[in-house]
């Protein structure tokens, strides 16, 4: 599948270009010399779970996403929530990796779930590797071993800079006519054809080459069941071309003030002008999260007057600031102190209470 910019309208996308790239360089130069910049970008990561999940059609609330963070889920978590905590961790690995190393083959079989810390993407176990006599004891250590061998083979070929060999096609004998995985669907195929696109949008500006990969994303459709894979990745790419170096962009934040039917447009220019507004719009609204940020901490911080040296409270704003929402357990977890304590403490700071519930409170910064 070939995704074709030899017909770019670049006439008519200029003006929307050039507000991106405008709102884009002053959110980074800001949030590289402010002094809530940590805050930010770990607060940036659980709001654009969240957005990522709403711009795909399901709702998942950002504080229950805090609190199964934390592991302290209220109640049993949702597949939704699950997708999000994925979508959450996918992007605290990038911003904790090299620029461009998300885009390249290595880390994209990372983020697929090919090879991890865990070594997911092992190939799993079959019991006719070999074949075994009915009356002969079957060797699980000799088994065990060669996929151990085999998994430290990859794993080191990956880190070593190496693109992992494709897998092999699965038969699932519960699904032998395919129903479910579906066999013409070649996922590196289609990675392959969306990666040829980067080299040609290599050579636009930064905010249209962003928005022409996520656009050829949504079009080429790579991957199966991490199709949010490619908001992040758009997220990468501006890092990697250096356009916002001090966090990693919350594309699905504005993407959800943007209308479905421009995002879905089949005319490619709406659907391009619409996510450089997205853009635009998500820097916006990160120039306004700084700015609250920023006037709470002074707020806070004025209770911080005459107050004994190894008091808590200066850890309690950090993590205050970090977070959409906290609670009684997390404040007392991160401070070391007990949950009776930690309810001292936010009363001294006089946060904002924010479940309107008298069984369950949480607190944050709106």
């Amino acid at each position: 599948m070939r995704y074709d910019l030899t017909t770019l309208p670049l006439a008519a996308l200029l003006p929307a270009v050039v507000k991106a790239e405008d709102m884009l360089a002053r959110l980074d130069e800001r949030v590289l010399r402010h002094a809530v910049a940590n805050g930010f970008r770990e607060r940036g990561h659980f709001f654009d779970a969240a957005g990522a999940l709403w711009v795909g059609g399901e709702l998942v609330h950002v504080e229950d996403l805090v609190l199964h963070d934390a592991r302290m889920d209220t109640r049993t978590p949702t597949h939704e929530l699950t997708i999000a905590h994925s979508v959450l961790r996918s992007r605290r690995r990038l911003w904790a990796a090299d620029p461009s190393w998300g885009l390249e083959p290595a880390g994209l079989a990372v983020l697929r779930g090919e090879v991890g810390e865990t070594n997911e993407g092992s190939t799993p176990r079959s019991t006719s590797a070999r074949s075994i006599e009915p009356d002969e004891p079957e060797d699980d250590f000799g088994v065990d071993f060669a996929e151990i061998d085999a998994i430290l083979a990859r794993s080191d070929k990956i880190l070593n800079g190496g693109v992992p060999e494709p897998r092999q096609p699965i038969i699932d004998a519960q699904d032998p006519l395919a129903l479910i995985r579906d066999e013409d669907w070649d996922e590196d195929e289609r990675l392959d054809s969306w990666r040829a696109v980067m080299r040609e949008a290599d050579l636009l500006p930064a905010t249209l080459g962003a928005a022409v990969l996520f656009d050829a994303w949504e079009r080429i459709e790579p991957l199966r069941r991490q199709h949010w894979l490619g908001g992040l990745l758009a997220s990468a790419y501006l890092r990697s071309r250096g356009k916002v170096t001090s966090h990693l962009f919350c594309l699905n934040v504005g993407l959800k003030a943007v209308r479905h039917d421009r995002r879905r447009a089949p005319d490619r220019t709406t659907r391009l002008t619409a996510f450089l507004e997205a853009m635009a719009l998500s820097a916006d609204s990160g120039l306004k999260e700084l700015d609250r940020l920023s006037l709470a901490k002074l707020q806070m911080e004025v209770r911080l007057k005459d107050r004994r040296s190894n008091s808590s409270l200066p850890e309690v704003i950090d993590i205050v600031l970090s977070r959409p929402i906290v609670s009684a357990k997390m404040i007392a977890r991160h401070v070391g102190i007990t949950s009776r304590g930690a309810l001292n403490l936010v009363t001294e700071l006089g946060l904002r209470e924010m479940t309107g519930r008298g069984r369950y409170r949480g607190w944050g910064v709106l």
